[in-house]
């Protein structure tokens, strides 16, 4: 799985703005923070908006919060806002997938696939990941040996 730029800014931006929780937060605060670019953010906002994870307000004390508590929020319902389903396998949901012969039992791959991100994806929040309380099955993955090796 690649995660995108946009998913990783769209999780910084929440971050940031979970940090300040429930107080209107300036996009100039998120990206001087993040050291992100601005135009890139101000777009990504607008779609966590629409998606009804942040909200807005203009004017001078304007600015951007998350629309429910970071508790509610998990990193799987912000992937899903900026970049669509977990996972595909070229444009299709895994288990619409189907093969013929050797590769037969291939879409039981990637189902599985998709149900290990949803596990550490849809089962943590933007508030674990800002306390660092993540859930247990993701902190054993992450005590894994090799977990932190390049393969």
């Amino acid at each position: 799985m690649q995660i995108s730029a946009k998913t990783d800014y769209a999780v910084r931006a929440l971050l940031s703005l979970a940090a300040r929780e429930p107080e209107l937060v300036k996009i100039d605060v998120v990206i001087t923070e993040q050291g992100m670019p601005r135009k890139f953010v101000e777009a990504i906002l607008g779609e966590l908006r629409r998606a009804g994870i942040v909200r807005s307000q203009r004017g001078a004390d304007g600015g951007y919060a998350l629309a429910r508590p970071a508790r509610e929020i998990t990193l799987g319902s912000v992937l899903r806002a900026v970049d669509g389903p977990l996972a595909e396998v070229r444009g299709l949901r895994p288990h619409e997938t189907t093969y013929a012969g050797v590769a037969e039992h291939l879409p039981e791959v990637w189902v599985a696939v998709r149900a290990s991100l949803r596990r550490v994806l849809d089962e943590t929040t933007l508030a674990q990941v800002l306390t660092g309380s993540l859930p247990a099955h993701v902190r054993r993955l992450n005590d894994a040996p090799d977990a932190w090796l390049s393969r």
